[in-house]
């Protein structure tokens, strides 16, 4: 019988220190405020958010990834936060609807939003405007010199849902903010 003895240049793979099944402090920047909130590691970005940092925009609605309503960005990409784990946003940023306005300015999608009357209830809205301003900085809200393809909206939106069915307002908002970027 005979035994591998690693050479001088394979690295030896060590696992990750164990954290849990208890609360751990996890370091959170959201919305370019750094937070630590102490969470159990099975914990969803969406709880960690609204009840650890206070910060409810994103909304519970399906818990399943299938609404939308939770989006948020992790590093600059859409999320269902109720799918992510928070421990695994660790050192990464976070942004939710709450980060979108600057310096008390709405940003130009919420601003269309309320000129095209893009909601009725309003639940869903913080998921609709965090996935509206990805796609359109996707580059999935028309080109330049081109006008916005309503179906295309519509199927990047496809992972957003109304229940009010406001989607011919939505889409006609997101047209908009393109134009104006």
């Amino acid at each position: 019988m005979t035994t591998h003895k690693p050479a001088a240049h394979e690295q030896a793979v060590t696992a990750p220190p164990e954290r849990g099944p208890g609360p751990v402090p996890v370091p959170l920047i959201v919305n370019e405020v750094p937070y630590t909130v102490d969470i159990e590691p099975r914990v969803s970005l969406l709880s960690a958010l609204r009840d650890a940092c206070g910060l409810t925009g994103a909304k519970r609605g399906c818990d399943q990834g299938t609404c939308g309503a939770c989006t948020v960005w992790v590093d600059d990409r859409r999320v269902l936060a109720c799918l992510t784990l928070a421990i695994a946003c660790e050192g990464r940023r976070v942004t939710t609807v709450e980060g979108l306005a600057r310096d008390g300015e709405l940003h130009p999608m919420q601003e269309e939003f309320i000129a095209h009357d893009a909601f009725q209830c309003g639940y869903c809205t913080p998921g609709q405007l965090m996935s509206a301003v990805a796609l359109v900085r996707e580059g999935h809200a028309g080109r330049p010199g081109q006008e916005a393809d309503p179906a295309e909206i519509a199927e990047w939106m496809s992972g957003n849902l109304c229940r009010c069915a406001a989607y011919p307002h939505i889409n006609a908002a997101i047209r908009a903010a393109a134009g104006r970027s």
